[in-house]
């Protein structure tokens, strides 16, 4: 009974191995066997998992390091990772008896055909390595694209990169844009940034009175930087319009602040027209005096106590309904 066990288990490894040793297709003078595949397959699948256990290892041992940034870390993960698969790549290349050496020659060849159809992916995968290690541009943070897109940067990858706006959109941008275009960087070497609002009040207001009430309203605005002596909350006049006094609050905000843009402008010009009711200093429109030099008989108003209806009967001044507001009701 045994012995027919063996029998069976031996005639099941003779079948895998001879299943293995199939020959699929052969280049010249190499054979490429499944099992030279499934080896293939092994050793790149192998450098995965060893650069994904390294790259946990040096997130945890980043952890524990204060100086160590983690837009260093995310930099150094990434070029880890490609070494290792290109590592792994190569092994499993020769692994299957292929001369690396006349391999590079059928690459090279290859490449420069491949290269004109693959323009556009090795533009991006260039520029991806190059804001890797410019550093001009690092995982989280704050960027204003050319078409006045902001958000913050999640991830460089090989071909693009990953920016989530204050909406939580995620936009995907090739990295070629970043090298050939123009981005404006808000926190690429200091995390605060001075804003500012522009505000107009009507001539003749105190100007003391308007930024003592202004500034007590940047300073109930969370997140504006007033402890610091030199980037404490200012007010600038800073044009004399048609019907008002233009003046712009100057502030500086904290880091936290400093990537929601939109919510601290509106938070300001909130406190901004709160501070100038209180105040009592009005808020000028544009206003214009209408002098009538004369007009026909026909559009001379009416005397008093005259009918104040039309031709037709009905009332001039009937109420006016209030328009409805169509994009409320779709909300």
């Amino acid at each position: 009974m045994g012995f027919a066990a063996m029998e069976s288990v031996h005639s099941v490894l003779t079948a895998v191995v001879s299943w293995m040793s199939y020959e699929l297709f052969k280049v010249g003078e190499t054979g490429f066997t499944v099992g030279g595949m499934l080896r293939v397959v092994a050793i790149v699948l192998l450098a995965w998992f060893v650069s994904r256990v390294l790259q946990s290892t040096l997130a945890r041992y980043a952890r524990h390091r204060e100086s160590f940034s983690s837009s260093s870390l995310y930099t150094l993960q990434r070029l880890m990772h490609y070494a290792l698969l290109l590592i792994g790549v190569m092994i499993a290349i020769s692994s299957l008896g292929i001369d690396l050496t006349k391999f590079a020659l059928f690459a090279s060849a290859l490449g420069v055909g491949v290269g004109f159809g693959l323009q556009n992916l090795i533009s991006n995968f260039t520029a991806g390595l190059m804001l890797l290690f410019e550093k001009t541009l690092k995982v989280g943070d704050f960027i204003e694209l050319e078409s006045g897109v902001t958000g913050e940067v999640k991830e460089i990858n090989i071909r693009s990169t990953i920016i989530t706006t204050n909406d939580n959109i995620d936009i995907v941008v090739p990295n070629s844009q970043f090298v050939d275009g123009r981005v404006t960087n808000w926190t690429m070497r200091d995390t605060y940034r001075r804003v500012k609002v522009k505000f107009g009040v009507a001539y003749g207001s105190d100007k003391e009175k308007v930024r003592e009430a202004v500034i007590k309203a940047a300073e109930n605005v969370p997140h504006t930087l007033v402890d610091d002596d030199a980037r404490k909350p200012q007010v600038w006049l800073v044009e004399f319009g048609e019907s008002a006094l233009y003046f712009e609050l100057v502030v500086w905000l904290t880091p936290d602040a400093v990537k929601r843009p939109s919510a601290v402008h509106a938070a300001l010009m909130w406190e901004i027209h709160t501070a100038l009711n209180n105040a009592g200093i009005p808020i000028p429109f544009p206003q214009r005096d209408i002098h009538v030099r004369s007009w026909s008989p026909q559009a001379k108003p009416p005397a008093e106590g005259e009918s104040n209806k039309t031709a037709d009967g009905t009332a001039k001044n009937e109420s006016i309904s209030k328009p409805v507001n169509d994009a409320a009701q779709e909300l």
